[in-house]
């Protein structure tokens, strides 16, 4: 994971991962301007091959992102993104994978604010990197 999470100029110098139910993971990602932006969570549902439940804790994220989530935020709140609930699904369909991520936000206005950032993007590139690291290791073989 840690070859591909994240948009394509960021790196990942963290990446820690106990995959199962109640298992914590923490990702650190590295801009190109070396802003590092650690995300943590624990998994809550693992049933493979089709599902993977689990929060989203971007609060040790800098100040400066955190006001762009929430522009008039009180300088006390820890993490007011909030926790986030990721669902990533894996479907077959005519022998291919389709892949869904859903992720429930505690409003619309922080969902707003992500998409404005650029979430969208960034898990496209995300995903991007995910099929380059994979054609790499199969030699192109999909």
């Amino acid at each position: 994971m840690a070859q591909w999470w994240g948009p394509r100029t960021f790196t990942n110098p963290v990446c820690e991962m106990q995959v199962r139910p109640g298992g914590a993971y923490r990702i650190v990602m590295r801009s190109a301007e070396g802003v590092e932006y650690p995300l943590k969570g624990v998994y809550r549902e693992i049933m493979e091959p089709e599902r993977l439940v689990m929060t989203m804790d971007c609060s040790e994220h800098p100040a400066e992102w955190h006001d762009l989530v929430k522009p008039n935020r009180q300088q006390e709140e820890g993490n007011p993104a909030g926790d986030m609930l990721s669902t990533v699904t894996f479907e077959e369909i005519d022998g291919k994978t389709k892949l869904t991520i859903r992720i429930r936000f505690n409003s619309a206005a922080i969902r707003d604010a992500m998409l404005k950032m650029g979430m969208t993007e960034g898990w496209s590139q995300s995903l991007d990197r995910l099929a380059e690291e994979l054609a790499a290791r199969t030699g192109g073989r999909r």
